[in-house]
Order: structure tokens, then sequence, then C-alpha cells
């Protein structure tokens, strides 16, 4: 069992750098149009712009949130994880500001390459999870494990779709949308952000949630 449980992740990091050679000179430019929310998890962090915390990121992409979260956090350090090189490229290029309070992991995010990193005050997982099938709820399980007791995870991501071949298209990119994330974040920590939001006039929603991690 747990030879085809690697294997499968394996396949799924495959996959993922393989989607990710080509999007990668796209991402930019296109996702804004549908990754919803990003800017808003963002502000809704619960601790203060000059609080010097330790915030990891699990698929940093192009480095849009590590941007993001540096400038609003000028005390933070970063770690973040990313299996494809080209979008680790890409966030080098966009963080190069902020270089020296980022670390940028290329590789998977597990037990493995997890064990060295230091526990965290807040975890983020930003329009990643819905791609991570079906290991999404194992790093979940492994960021509650390296937070820091009564530290937060934080996610921004696609929920679910109203119609079947809406379903099927972002199935198709690798995305799956069945409302799957929310109770089991809630069952990992106690809601302190929960929030799930309609695009374009209902196709699809998407979710904001940041969770605390109970302090026992």
């Amino acid at each position: 069992m747990q030879h085809s449980n690697t294997s499968s992740a394996s396949g799924q990091n495959q996959t993922m750098r393989n989607y990710y050679r080509f999007q990668s000179r796209i991402y930019d430019l296109t996702r804004w149009t549908f990754l919803f929310g990003r800017k808003h998890i963002v502000k809704q962090f619960p601790m203060q712009a000059e609080e010097e915390v330790h915030i990891l990121e699990i698929g940093c992409g192009t480095g849009f949130n590590l941007r993001n979260m540096a400038s609003r956090y000028p005390k933070a350090h970063f770690t973040a994880f990313d299996v494809s090189p080209d979008m680790i490229r890409l966030t080098q290029k966009n963080t190069r500001a902020f270089s020296e309070r980022i670390k940028l992991i290329e590789a998977p995010y597990d037990p493995e390459n997890a064990a060295d990193i230091a526990p965290a005050d807040l975890v983020l997982f930003s329009y990643s999870l819905t791609m991570i099938n079906p290991q999404w709820s194992a790093l979940i399980e492994l960021a509650v494990k390296n937070l820091k007791p009564g530290a937060y995870i934080a996610v921004v991501d696609f929920h679910d779709a109203a119609f079947p071949w809406f379903k099927k298209h972002m199935g198709n990119n690798h995305v799956r949308m069945d409302g799957h994330l929310l109770p089991f974040l809630e069952k990992w920590s106690l809601p302190v952000v929960k929030s799930v939001k309609k695009a374009y006039f209902g196709i699809w929603e998407y979710m904001l949630f940041i969770g605390k991690k109970p302090t026992s």
C-alpha cells in the first residue's frame, strides 16, 4: 500500500511538472481572470504587519502570493514549495527584491522534504489543493503538523461547480471541484474565516478559509 501511495504521488508530481512547462509562460497573463480571492485571503491573515513570523506556502507558482505577502509583512520570513522547476524560476525572478527573506524549495511537499522546516505561524495553500489529487488530504494533515500550536492554515481555492460540463472541463485541467476541501479543513482546524463566493454568475464557486490549529 505504501508503494502504491508513493507511486501515485510521484505520478502526480510529474504530471504537474509537465503541465506547467507550458502554462508557466502564460500563467500570470491568464490566471487573474479566474483565480479570485488571492489578495483578499492575505488581507485576512490574523497577524500584524510588523510581526516576525514564518509563513509556509505550498505551491508557490510564479511568486504572486509571496511578493504580496513579503510586501505586506516586511519582517516575515517565507518558505515555499513547488514541484515545477519552471515555476520556481519565475518565482525567483518575481521575488528578487525579497530574496533574503524567501527560501524556495523545488520539491514536493511531503514528510521527507518538510522534515527540516521550522514550525510555521501560517501555512498557505492558494489554488493548489484542488490540483493535488488524490494526495490533498495528506498535505493538509502535514501542514497542520508543521504549524505551531495556535497557528493558522489558510486556503483559497476552487470550491464547487453548478454544471457538470464545467466540472469535466476543469477535470481535464487537473482540477477537482467537489466541495471536498472545507469539511476536511474544519476537521483539522477551528474556522476563523470561512466563506464561499460565486464566480461568473454562479458557474462555479471559490472558497476562502483560515483555520486555527488547536493548542492541545
